[in-house]
């Protein structure tokens, strides 16, 4: 079966963002054409407000920003998720980066069992050593999870959800 051009779209999205989330915290990046940040704060920025600051080693030590209200209310994220950042992107794409603080295969297992509970189909997705992601549908929601290993915090991972309204 043929990929649509709209899910090489997404896969493409989210390879980039995952390429830029690779990225030392400390790095400034340029925003991408087209985008709108909802919020634009880096881990290694003080905290301020319900920004989610870093302690020296990487892991978060603030309180998490909310989730966005367009986040899909049925979409599982596992407990203690510290939200990072969150984007809204062109086509109606919700881009929402957090650190999850439990160890890879346990975040790993969580995704694999609550996205399907909750009413999701993975859809071709891959698990190397200390990296993972899919996509993802339901009849209202199509998306991709990624995630990594965090080397600068002790059983962190990286978890990053980009979701947009399934057409």
């Amino acid at each position: 079966m043929k990929p649509s051009p709209s899910a090489a779209v997404l896969a493409g999205a989210v390879l980039g963002l995952t390429a830029v989330a690779g990225c030392s915290a400390a790095n400034e990046h340029a925003e991408p054409p087209g985008t709108t940040p909802y919020v634009v704060e880096q881990a290694t920025d003080p905290p301020a407000g319900n920004a989610a600051g870093a302690a020296l080693g990487g892991c978060p030590t603030a309180a998490s920003l909310p989730l966005p209200k367009d986040f899909p209310q049925n979409l599982p994220v596992p407990d203690g998720t510290v939200v990072t950042s969150v984007e809204h992107r062109t086509g109606g794409r919700l881009i929402v980066a957090t650190v999850v603080r439990g160890g890879f295969d346990t975040t790993l297992a969580f995704l694999h069992k609550q996205l399907p509970k909750a009413g999701y189909i993975p859809e071709g997705g891959e698990v190397e050593e200390d990296d993972a992601e899919s996509n993802f549908s339901s009849a209202t929601v199509r998306g991709r999870w990624t995630l990594r290993k965090m080397s600068d915090c002790e059983g962190g991972m990286y978890l990053t959800y980009l979701a947009s309204a399934a057409s």
